[in-house]
């Protein structure tokens, strides 16, 4: 469902302009829960790997933006998105580490709740909480 007429370039631009990625990726999709435990035995000791089992955590994505010099191109890092009235935030590419999680945690406040910080008082409690946690 992710594909629509409207994206169909772009995606096609970033399969075109990362053809070793777009392989892996493709290759992961068709691993088999054999193939994938496999892999991950690669990186257990036997005592380690005895009780694996698989379990869904997500699915990892990527962002692909229109471009006007390559028609898609693929963005890695982590952008916030929102809905136009605030009322749902989305965290959108690659997991935040220690580093980033304060400031687009941050962000998602300032985006969803800009009165709040602006007028309730909310940006001197955030300062008073980031200055314990340091």
């Amino acid at each position: 469902m992710s594909v629509r007429p409207d994206n169909i370039l772009p995606l096609m631009a970033v399969g075109r302009d990362n053809m070793d990625l777009t392989e892996y990726l493709v290759e992961q999709v068709f691993q088999t829960p054999s193939h994938r435990f496999a892999a991950l035995r690669d990186f257990l000791s036997d005592d380690e790997g005895s009780g694996l089992a698989a379990r869904c955590a997500g699915q990892r994505v990527q962002i692909i933006k229109k471009d006007q010099k390559h028609t898609g191109v693929l963005e890695f890092g982590t952008e916030i998105v929102a809905a136009a009235d605030h009322s749902l935030v989305a965290l959108l590419g690659a997991s935040p580490g220690a580093s980033t999680a304060v400031w687009i945690m941050i962000k998602v406040l300032e985006t969803c709740f800009p009165q709040a910080i602006k007028n309730d008082g909310w940006a001197a409690k955030l300062k008073q909480m980031i200055r314990v946690l340091r």
